[in-house]
């Protein structure tokens, strides 16, 4: 096999690639997370069981992506990212190719608990090879070029996985898996340098601290949103997850060598990425859940006028994404996401605003400038969050942020079901079928959380990550 010291390809197009690279897989996991939504009641029939059970499918990725990104750090230092990234790659196309010849609800779930832990080794590692060998001058642009799976996996999912159900069979959401794997794993062993890292003992302790709590507190938040008979079991399991954590940090910053380094928080830029950037990505990534069940049970529009609408949202992420280094270049960092925080709460209000009367172009043309705040905030948090972080402390960095981002993306999932079940105890639906009143009240209470994302970065100098700005904000 053709090293990348064998090929010819420059510094700068060495690094691209490599961040082109990442950005697949990075799509082909987020869209993962989604994809099966609208398939769920076709998959159910096949396994015989409510199609409400089939939500362990999603929940067990999610949860298992989350749980084990901080391991993904460790094992790429002992045993080399090259080696480590291609063999996350194969896990999760073997268990993708699992998931199609499942038979039952309990083999699907194990092999999407499998497919999660590749995803959970796979990207990270990806983001950190790229991470490592990218100058800090051309951080904005590489960060520009593998942001985009955040924002479009989520939103594609559901309409690629309903068009795959209507079109072929369920099963080829997780077949086409296959061969985008096999160019993905063949282009791994050609770009990334085998290479290995100084590694300490690896923190057990703290790993099993930091996962546990992750898992029960996500499994807690998506339980509360089953109905008011599981409540004290919901919040008996975020508590318990609560606790876990603030244990974890507690026994984090005492250990002599801990599973990731807490004080890497102490970078403003990184903390404010993590801290307030972590209260947008949930906001964010509740709409994609929520606006198709708001256009289908709200509105009564069709699965397919439902996908349909939400390709505006993509659109809108689209467009914008060729002058979000522009604009961080020319405003900085702050004053942008200041602004953009503005934007992505009054989004929400806008969303709360549209009924079943309102004309479709009217909701494409809000979803369309929604969709460009969304992918201005994703891309400004990302890059920000890394702008200040030295080389030396890369790895605490990454294994950190990925640990917020991906749950992130699952408790987006589960607050946007807390909210839509909060807003129809405070409206007395009595457990009936949710309304677009409903959907109104549970949009204006995640703008609640998506304007606290302002307060926290007010915490920003006004030069914030000038570092890897071109034209440096004073």
């Amino acid at each position: 096999m053709t090293s990348v010291s064998d090929n010819n390809l420059s510094p700068l197009r060495h690094r691209t690639a490599t961040a082109l690279m990442v950005a697949v897989v990075f799509f082909m996991e987020t869209l993962d997370a989604t994809v099966i939504t609208t398939a769920l009641p076709t998959m159910a029939q096949d396994f015989g069981v409510p199609a409400a059970r089939l939500s362990a499918g999603v929940s067990a990725y999610l949860v298992a992506l989350t749980i084990f990104i901080p391991l993904s750090g460790w094992v790429a230092d002992r045993f080399g990212p090259r080696r480590v990234f291609a063999a996350a790659i194969s896990v999760f196309v073997l268990a993708s190719l699992l998931c199609a010849a499942s038979d039952s609800l309990l083999t699907f779930t194990l092999a999407r608990i499998l497919q999660g832990i590749g995803g959970a080794m796979m990207v990270p590692v990806g983001r950190l090879v790229v991470m490592r060998d990218t100058p800090k001058e051309q951080l904005v642009k590489t960060v520009a070029i593998f942001t985009w799976p955040a924002l479009f996996g989520p939103i594609l999912g559901p309409v690629v996985g309903g068009w795959i159900t209507m079109n072929w069979s369920w099963h080829w959401i997780f077949l086409l898996n296959l061969p985008v794997g096999i160019i993905a794993l063949t282009a791994a062993l050609i770009l990334i340098r085998p290479h290995r890292y100084d590694t300490g003992h690896f923190d057990m302790r703290g790993f099993i601290l930091c996962g546990a709590g992750i898992g029960l507190l996500m499994v807690g938040v998506e339980t509360a949103s089953h109905g008011e008979g599981l409540l004290l079991l919901a919040l008996a399991a975020v508590v318990t997850g609560i606790v876990l954590l603030l244990t974890c940090v507690w026994y984090l910053q005492r250990a002599a060598r801990p599973l990731f380094r807490l004080d890497i928080l102490r970078v403003r830029t990184f903390a404010v990425a993590v801290g307030g950037g972590s209260l947008s990505r949930i906001a964010l990534s509740s709409a994609p859940f929520l606006l198709p069940l708001t256009f289908q049970l709200g509105f009564g529009y069709t699965p397919a006028e439902s996908g349909g609408l939400l390709l505006w949202l993509f659109a809108g992420n689209l467009t914008i994404k060729p002058a979000t280094t522009w604009i961080m270049n020319h405003f900085g960092f702050r004053r942008v996401l200041l602004v953009n925080s503005l934007l992505v709460a009054a989004s929400f209000i806008a969303y709360a605003l549209l009924d079943s009367s309102t004309p479709s172009a009217v909701i494409g043309a809000v979803l369309f400038a929604t969709g460009m705040a969304r992918s201005m905030q994703f891309t400004a948090f990302y890059t920000m969050g890394f702008a200040d972080v030295e080389k030396r402390h890369m790895n605490d960095a990454n294994t950190l942020f990925g640990v917020a981002q991906r749950l992130n993306s699952g408790m987006g999932i589960a607050i946007g079901a807390l909210m839509l079940a909060v807003a129809e105890w405070l409206r007395g639906s009595n457990g009936a079928m949710p309304g677009a009143e409903d959907f109104s009240l549970a949009f204006i209470l995640i703008s609640v959380l998506a304007l606290v994302a302002f307060v926290d970065v007010l915490r920003l100098p006004a030069d914030a990550g000038a570092s890897v700005l071109k034209r440096r904000v004073v």
